[in-house]
């Protein structure tokens, strides 16, 4: 079953941009930035300037989601 993906809008830096992105992805990314103490926006523009060239934002997101996932189960 394919979850919908959602259209949101945030601030990365100082530029307002849209993610699409599951709402099972967004609430973790919420989750992540929370256990890292920072804002939505903070860690979307961290997240852009480490992403790999032909990476959209939205993929990278969840890229990191998974990546942080991956190190607290200790894969």
């Amino acid at each position: 079953m394919q979850r919908p993906i959602t259209k949101r809008s945030i601030v990365v830096g100082e530029r307002k941009t849209s993610i699409s992105l599951e709402s099972e992805f967004f609430d973790a990314f919420k989750d992540v930035a929370h256990r890292e103490r920072k804002h939505l926006g903070t860690l979307a523009q961290e997240i852009d300037a480490n992403r790999a060239s032909g990476t959209n934002l939205s993929s990278a997101i969840r890229l990191y989601v998974l990546a942080d996932l991956q190190r607290r189960a200790g894969a």
